[in-house]
């Protein structure tokens, strides 16, 4: 029976352990880093105990935008494209409010409940996002949290 690989996981502090030659190094220093929550007024998940998104530094977290408008109301049922477009708006107001935006995306990721939409939100990828694009998953969900929504986008974007 062939002997099990012992797994080994290289710490911080081993990737960055001076040699037997070389002089100790400084120890990293560790600073707790500062979470701003980003609201709007209305804010249409305070009541789910959830925030739209977080500032970390130099970027914003969003918490995944849904196709609803600013009082929690489904826009566009049956409809992918007025969907998307709702999200893609949310996503937009979320990322101002916390000192980012649309042209500002790193990071995308799209869920959808039918990866035959992949088309149409091509064309909405091209309509909003300029070089260099965000990186971006696109995957397909059995379902989102409101059996209507066709589509939710969460993003991280960076603050300039």
């Amino acid at each position: 029976m062939p002997r099990a690989q012992e797994a080994h996981v290289t710490t911080l502090q081993e990737a960055h352990a001076p040699r037997a030659s070389e002089a100790p190094a400084t120890p990293l220093q560790e600073t707790p880093a500062t979470r701003v929550r980003v609201t709007a007024d209305p804010d249409w998940y305070e009541s789910a105990g959830i925030s739209l998104g977080i500032r970390v530094g130099d970027l914003v977290f969003t918490s995944g935008q849904a196709p609803i408008d600013e009082y929690g109301d489904t826009v566009g049922a049956g409809d992918f494209e007025a969907q998307a477009r709702r999200a893609l708006a949310n996503l937009g107001t979320v990322l101002g409010h916390g000192g980012s935006g649309l042209d500002r995306l790193v990071k995308l990721t799209v869920f959808v409940t039918d990866m035959s939409h992949q088309d149409v939100f091509a064309e909405l990828r091209a309509e909003h996002y300029t070089a260099p694009f965000p990186a971006e998953s696109f995957v397909q969900v059995a379902a989102l949290a409101d059996p209507e929504w066709l589509i939710e986008i969460e993003a991280v974007g960076a603050v300039e």
